[in-house]
């Protein structure tokens, strides 16, 4: 198949699952690259863990703060469905700054990303991205802003009530009733600004060597692996990502790693047309595009 029918073919999967995409997978050795609607900001969810810890581990190595430093951090007491670690704690407790980044991080832990927020805010985060000359992905505000939302205020019964507002309300500028679905005032990046911070991650660049190993070591041990890591992940391969999500946004960020030595970027951002929470089947489709399109570049190159 031919590179012109692969993209009809896939933006055909992707309409007929219910998903509007913005893909986009890069060749780091070549800088060849496939996408969908690879230019489109979409809110980050929580993608933006990894500016997060970009932007805290290079503090750290600049002695600006001590990873070994404890914080007494609140517990999170959220009982709906979905986050993890410090946010269901029932009691504080007291945690490293390099801990923090691995609960943050790996397990997507909201309250621990908020105590990282509390030492570098996000508008510091966003001045650190453009320090390094990556300009766009842009930080707004913290974890718990972005969780306040409709989900929360309906409760799990009425959770396709929320996923409903959400499809329905927002507008043809990517302006939203809902504040954390709408690109001017969310955290906001393109799947073509995500491969570019991957590939500043694991390409030589502004991004200081110690700095950047650490980033991509968090990654590679992130444990939420439902959603991309199946279509790639094998003895052969490592995959090292952060997934997002949030009412009806479906993201996953990452760089495959073959034994052979090539490496491919990956952003996958997607908006669900179906108003439910759980659905395995976009999940599974998000990972079936992406492969598709890692696959044929990896064969046959860009067109």
């Amino acid at each position: 198949m031919n590179t012109e029918a692969l993209l009809h073919d896939l933006r055909g999967r992707l309409h007929d699952g219910g998903l509007r995409a913005c893909l986009l997978v890069r060749d780091l050795r070549t800088g060849d690259e496939l996408g969908i609607e690879p230019d489109t900001p979409l809110p980050s969810a929580s993608l933006v863990k990894i500016p997060l810890a970009l932007a805290t581990v290079e503090r750290i190595r600049r002695g600006e703060l001590d990873g070994a430093s404890a914080l007494d951090v609140r517990p999170g007491l959220i009982t709906t469905p979905g986050p993890t670690g410090l946010s269901r704690f029932r009691h504080p407790a007291r945690i490293a700054i390099d801990d923090l980044l691995y609960l943050s991080t790996c397990i997507s832990d909201g309250t621990a990303a908020d105590a990282l927020f509390a030492l570098t805010p996000p508008a510091r985060v966003t001045a650190v991205l453009r320090e390094l000359g990556l300009r766009g992905i842009t930080v707004r505000h913290t974890l718990r802003e972005l969780s306040e939302t409709p989900a929360e205020r309906l409760g799990a019964s009425q959770a396709h009530l929320a996923h409903a507002l959400a499809i329905d309300a927002g507008t043809s500028g990517r302006g939203h009733r809902v504040p954390q679905l709408d690109t001017t005032r969310a955290s906001s990046g393109s799947a073509r600004a995500w491969v570019e911070l991957l590939q500043a991650l694991w390409i030589p660049s502004a991004i200081h060597p110690e700095a950047a190993a650490r980033v991509r070591d968090l990654m590679a041990h992130n444990l939420l692996r439902h959603r991309l890591a199946p279509d790639f992940s094998s003895d052969a391969t490592t995959w090292s990502s952060k997934t997002g999500t949030l009412l009806n946004l479906r993201h996953e960020i990452g760089v495959v790693e073959h034994a052979d030595g090539q490496a491919y970027a990956i952003a996958v951002l997607t908006e669900s047309l179906v108003p439910a929470g759980t659905q395995p089947g976009a999940e599974a489709l998000m990972a079936q595009v992406a492969r598709a399109l890692r696959d044929h570049l990896r064969h046959h190159g860009a067109p």
